[in-house]
């Protein structure tokens, strides 16, 4: 049989709105009274509604997670991270696509609106003038992870992507790479920009000339992937080495390269931003930067729910380091040098 808050009230000889403060852990009540509420809570095994919870408060016991591309392994622990930590807090997980389309990512938006989300962890579309300013303007809780919002005030978790791309690129350097063909997000997203910054950082303080013609950038998918890979490889001066800005974008070039009956990393090296699992796998296996995907999921959940909680703590922003993995898709080209002298 169902207890109902109305049972509670009889045996602890109170009201119900005396029971819900109670549980609602509100001031202003006895403590001999609170007492025994709680011991009539404990006798009757009661559990509150959450649906009934939901209405009281307008908001529901559901977070709300927009992802940029559904596609992209890069989501998965990030996804598994929110939702282990949604789970454990007795939320769930409303998780939405927007496919880079900021169209799509303002209709979530509306629809998260409309069943009034507790919270909402989002991958931005865009750093300006994000749809997500209707979330912020309604009050509820907001955390931006891997990617950043510029004109709005929310918690932030970002990785150190220049640094994670200048770390990357200063290695193929070190093996005496200077024609090092870069494949980028677009500049308007946050990780794109500063993954080009790092490659950008890493040549200057190499003394090596930026050559505009080795750069393309563009929607990081697997199809501009291999457009721009076929593009920078079919050049009579083709780089030795590229680098691909996120794991969508090394697929299509892992794919162009092939077509090309190229070798890596005989014919051409490749580094790529982002760690996969068949990065390890396939052979040569792949020198990448990792990034700590389930802890960027961990703490923005984190964040969010802290946010529900206490909705006027400080804002901040939460800026987590990647690591560089060795392996052997690049060509050491001094030591090659020296053998050939």
């Amino acid at each position: 049989m169902t207890v109902s808050i109305q049972d509670v009230a009889r045996l602890a000889g109170v009201s119900s709105a005396t029971v819900s403060r109670v549980l609602a852990g509100k001031p202003h009540v006895r403590e001999e009274v609170r007492k025994r509420v709680l011991h009539a809570v404990a006798e009757m095994n009661y559990q509150p509604s959450r649906v009934a919870r939901s209405l009281r408060v307008r908001s529901s016991l559901i977070l709300g997670l927009v992802i940029s591309d559904i596609q992209n392994p890069f989501f998965t622990a990030l996804v598994r991270a929110v939702e282990d930590l949604a789970n454990a807090n007795k939320y769930a997980l409303f998780l939405c696509n927007s496919d880079e389309d900021v169209n799509k990512e303002a209709l979530y938006i509306d629809l998260m609106l409309a069943e009034h989300v507790a919270g909402v962890i989002l991958t931005p579309t865009r750093e300006m003038n994000n749809p997500c300013r209707k979330l912020v303007e309604a009050g509820v809780p907001v955390v931006a992870v891997d990617r950043r919002v510029k004109d709005l005030s929310v918690d932030t978790v970002i990785l150190d992507n220049a640094g994670g791309a200048r770390d990357l690129i200063t290695h193929v350097i070190d093996l005496g790479h200077r024609r090092i063909g870069a494949i980028f997000a677009s500049s308007q997203i946050t990780t794109g920009r500063e993954r080009y910054q790092g490659y950008k950082s890493a040549l200057a303080k190499n003394g090596i000339r930026l050559d505009p013609g080795l750069i393309r950038s563009g929607l990081p998918n697997q199809e501009l992937g291999y457009r721009f890979t076929r593009e920078l490889l079919e050049q009579q001066d083709r780089p030795t080495a590229l680098f691909a800005g996120n794991n969508l974008l090394t697929i299509g070039a892992l794919r162009a390269i092939q077509d090309m009956g190229l070798r890596i990393p005989e014919d051409i090296s490749l580094v790529a931003f982002d760690d996969m699992d068949w990065a390890s796998l396939i052979r040569p296996r792949l020198t990448v930067v990792a990034q700590p995907t389930y802890e960027m999921g961990r703490t923005a959940a984190d964040l969010v729910l802290k946010r529900i909680a206490q909705s006027n703590r400080p804002v901040g922003t939460v800026e987590l380091k990647p690591s560089l993995c060795l392996r052997e898709s690049v060509a050491d080209i001094t030591a090659n040098r020296k053998k050939a002298s």
